[in-house]
């Protein structure tokens, strides 16, 4: 009876799964068509039908902010559900739309298919050049009034890093280029008073304040998106991982693995570790009635006590067990998580990692080699198999595996060459190039 109970509910909870996948391609486009009509009310509500521009000076800046993250979480719903509708549409077939039918699901028509895409697409792509102008505005904070070799000497170095060198010129080159003269390559007044005199126009222009205020906004904003990208790379996955294990991993597990069937030990390990626990618990009572600190106890008290243990001991790793079984599936929902933030965030990726270039290239020469080396000696160093040792054992125990101990040398024999390598072919090629003083303090500090 309770069987056939359970499968019924079984069973119409698969058949709910079911519907709710075939209304997969209605329910995106209607949830992306919504958040286009939000974003259309903004604009005629508070714009006068226009786009919705971040640097307008009809409203405040608090407003202007309200407006952006409203702007910002309305598209980024449009642009999911539009991903969503793209691949439930791709994954049903004639067969799934037949049971869609059969199942009373009605689907709208072509026709109004194609009326809301395209009106998605139409309000969706007022903000796709924005977008790119604002991660560019925030990757580049360009000084006010500065000659445009400065600029772009500038530019390459926050946003293309290291360059590549110059392409030089063969005899096949339709164009040869044109030797510079020294009338050209030399000005007739020295470039220090020239720099001199654009830095006191730089200073007396009217628009320098306005210029100043803007670029600090604007790095401003940089830091919050960067600080709240990494906050939201660590602790997304954390609570994705709780809640899965929580809420999905952990009732499947405890429904599958019953408590009669389920196995104690998940490795050799596991139940030495419980015979050390029962062989110390035994000498512990012996020792105690010894020194007479406690009751004298008889051989079958002995064997009750042993025995009591003995289930708590097996309940104890009984339930690491299943913890350890949960961990492999929550960890897999973490990682999920973690893979679509960077593939919804890549505008959010170009601004961290610009944020952490302006870091290091703002830092002094003898900073750079401190952090260098200390980087180098924790992974790579005379003393970090102990770390890989530690971490690769925490990992196994995580995951309830036994602690190989010759895959762990491998990997600490292999792995920290490799990072060597890598590290110092990227300070000969790239750093070597950008800051060569801070080659030379890494060396000199080294030594």
């Amino acid at each position: 009876m309770k069987n056939s109970v359970f499968s019924q509910k079984i069973y119409s909870f698969l058949l709910a799964a079911y519907r709710w996948y075939l209304q997969t391609p209605e329910r995106s486009l209607h949830e992306a068509y919504d958040a286009a009509l939000k974003i259309k009310e903004i604009e005629d509500k508070h714009f006068n039908g226009n786009k919705i521009d971040i640097d307008s000076a009809t409203y405040s800046k608090s407003v202007m902010d309200y407006f952006e993250s409203d702007l910002n979480k309305l598209l980024k719903i449009a642009k999911m559900r539009l991903t969503e509708f793209r691949g439930s549409r791709w994954f049903l077939n004639e067969e799934n739309q037949k049971a869609a039918e059969k199942a009373g699901i009605e689907h709208p028509s072509p026709s109004l298919v194609l009326e809301k895409l395209n009106f998605i697409d139409l309000v969706i792509s007022k903000y796709t050049i924005n977008s790119e102008q604002i991660t560019y505005n925030a990757l580049v904070v360009k000084p006010p009034n500065l000659p445009v070799n400065v600029v772009s000497d500038e530019k390459s170095l926050l946003v293309n890093a290291p360059a590549l060198p110059p392409k030089i010129p063969t005899q096949d080159s339709d164009k040869k280029p044109k030797p510079k003269s020294k009338v050209d390559t030399t000005g007739v007044l020295p470039r220090s008073i020239l720099s001199t005199i654009t830095r006191l126009q730089v200073e007396l222009d009217p628009n320098a304040e306005k210029e100043v205020i803007q670029n600090f906004r604007q790095t401003q904003r940089r830091t919050i998106i960067s600080i709240r990208f990494i906050l939201l790379l660590i602790i997304v996955p954390l609570l994705t991982h709780q809640i899965a294990k929580a809420f999905v991993v952990g009732p499947s597990v405890e429904h599958f693995r019953s408590s009669e069937q389920m196995q104690i030990f998940l490795n050799s390990e596991m139940e030495e570790e419980a015979l050390e626990e029962l062989e110390r618990f035994e000498e512990k009572l012996k020792f105690e009635n010894l020194i007479k600190n406690a009751p004298p106890l008889s051989s079958e008290q002995m064997e009750i006590e042993m025995a009591n243990k003995a289930g708590e001991l097996a309940e104890e790793f009984r339930h690491q067990s299943s913890n350890a079984i949960k961990n492999v599936f929550a960890d897999m929902f973490s990682v999920g998580a973690f893979i679509w933030l960077l593939l919804i965030s890549k505008s959010s990726i170009a601004v961290v990692k610009d944020f952490f270039d302006n870091i290091v290239y703002g830092l002094s020469d003898s900073a750079k080699a401190f952090i260098i080396i200390l980087f180098t000696d924790i992974f790579v160093g005379f003393h970090s198999p102990h770390g890989w040792e530690v971490l690769l054992e925490g990992v196994s125990r995580h995951w309830g595996l036994p602690a190989n101990r010759d895959f762990i040398f491998l990997f600490i024999a292999t792995f920290p060459v490799i990072l060597d390598t890598i590290f110092k072919y990227w300070i000969f090629r790239y750093l070597n190039r950008i800051s060569p003083s801070a080659v030379a303090t890494y060396r000199n500090m080294n030594e």
